[in-house]
């Protein structure tokens, strides 16, 4: 059961208190404030009641503030409740500017009492989830900001160190909303460029007409409109990166141009007839099958093999959904301190909502949707209505969304992946606690460090 610590001089009080806890929880009791914080520090309660008029001075509350600056000194997320008499109701409220959870005014009324203290649990327990979620992004965000402790996002990450500090172009596929623009700052940000500029062109965005002039420039004059110099992305790239989104939208007059630049790093303005060296590393992402492009002769066979020196591909949302709870997680404390909203949490329709819906728009989709029910929530709790989501949403059997990961791979490849995927959850369920994680999969302790180490996992024991 969970520790409570009763702090109160009054002795039929804390008969009272106790007799009606006891069942619920192991309860403490201190009479002062110096035995009250040796309890705390010995058990270290997430609730305490505290009476704010405690000897020597029982009629004034300079001891009762003593005690809860002190309790919120040695464990801020400790929930205190002041339980106080009518005539310290300024106090009380005092009190809460301090820290303090809530206030209960004598005489005691241990039904509402108990309901104040399961609330103080329930928000415990949201403060602590919020702080092992901090853990995780801290953790995650030291790797250019991408979440995914999923086996295939893991992959990524690993090819992305491997590959970035070379100067291979790599082609990027995935759906739209999947994050390819990341990945591609990612390789950036750990190349030996990262110094030099990120310049991103979104092929599909501009027209045929302009998108030559974009990328490779003009002179003045070169055509109608053209009353100055301009140099393209191309050049400004130069001792960078240029990242070529929806590349397959390019017209294959154009793919003949950049087909010729990769292979001579050398390029002529539009009007221009001196060559100029630039040394920039390609990067290209697309949405659509570049094989099949091929064959219908829209895309370049020559310049796909020139661009796909390395390929990486993003799962979509629908195919990852162990990252799918810690990515929403993620997006609700970000928006939630971005717009200073009081949403603390998902309610449990919500999340099964979430795990239910197919995301056709990907990790854009489901930020924009958290987004949306952060600013229009006045609730603290988030429900399916506030993020769009319903029954009658476009969802997904559990089946279908379990027998998908494993589509297409070797029954040896789906072991490894559902071992991996229970281990992380087991280890993420125990906030790493490898006994109490090694128990739950029946499995020893030992064990569970040499498939750690197998799977290459990034874990940290917490029992010490």
């Amino acid at each position: 059961m969970e520790n409570i610590l009763i702090i109160e001089d009054d002795a039929d009080i804390q008969t009272q208190m106790k007799w009606g806890l006891s069942k619920d929880y192991t309860v403490h009791q201190a009479y002062d404030r110096m035995s009250a914080l040796k309890l705390f520090q010995k058990y270290e309660p997430r609730v305490v009641t505290l009476d704010l008029g405690l000897p020597p001075e029982d009629d004034s509350a300079i001891e009762g503030f003593a005690c809860l600056r002190e309790i919120l000194k040695k464990a801020y997320g400790t929930q205190v409740i002041m339980v106080t008499g009518n005539n310290e109701r300024e106090n009380a409220l005092k009190a809460i500017q301090m820290g303090a959870y809530d206030y209960f005014l004598k005489p005691i009324d241990m039904n509402e009492l108990k309901v104040i203290i399961k609330r103080a649990f329930h928000l415990a327990d949201i403060e602590s989830e919020n702080k092992d979620l901090h853990k995780i992004l801290n953790r995650e965000a030291g790797f250019c900001g991408m979440i995914g402790q999923s086996m295939e996002m893991q992959s990524i990450f690993s090819t992305i160190q491997k590959v970035a500090s070379t100067d291979a172009t790599v082609v990027i596929t995935g759906e739209s909303g999947t994050g390819k623009e990341l990945v591609a700052r990612a390789l950036h940000d750990n190349s030996t460029r990262k110094n030099g500029p990120f310049i991103p062109i979104n092929c599909g965005a501009i027209p045929e007409n302009l998108l030559e002039s974009e990328l490779f420039g003009h002179e003045k004059g070169s055509f109608t409109n053209a009353y100055a110099q301009q140099n393209g992305k191309l050049e400004y790239s130069n001792k960078g990166t240029l990242f070529l989104d929806e590349i397959g939208e390019m017209s294959t007059m154009l793919q003949a141009k950049l087909l010729r630049f990769l292979q001579e790093k050398k390029l002529q303005r539009i009007g221009g007839r001196t060559d100029i060296e630039i040394d920039t590393r390609v990067i290209a992402a697309t949405n659509i099958d570049l094989q099949t492009a091929m064959k219908e002769n829209k895309f370049r066979e020559d310049l796909f093999f020139r661009l796909s020196v390395i390929s990486i591909e993003i799962p979509p949302l629908r195919d990852r959904d162990f990252d799918l709870e810690l990515l929403s997680k993620a997006f609700l404390e970000r928006n939630r301190v971005t717009f200073k909203s009081k949403a603390t949490a998902f309610s449990r329709a919500s999340m099964d909502a979430i795990m239910n819906y197919s995301w056709p728009g990907n990790v854009r989709e489901l930020e924009n949707k958290i987004q949306k029910a952060v600013i229009t929530t006045d609730a603290n709790i988030i429900e399916p209505d506030d993020l769009g989501l319903s029954e009658e949403s476009n969802t997904r059997s559990s089946g279908d969304r379990v027998d998908r990961r494993y589509y297409g791979v070797t029954l040896k490849e789906a072991r490894k992946r559902l071992e991996v995927d229970l281990i992380s959850s087991a280890i993420e369920r125990n906030k790493g606690n490898i006994k109490r994680a090694s128990e739950e999969l029946g499995i020893s302790r030992p064990t569970l460090y040499d498939m750690i180490e197998k799977y290459k996992l990034s874990v940290k024991d917490s029992q010490k």
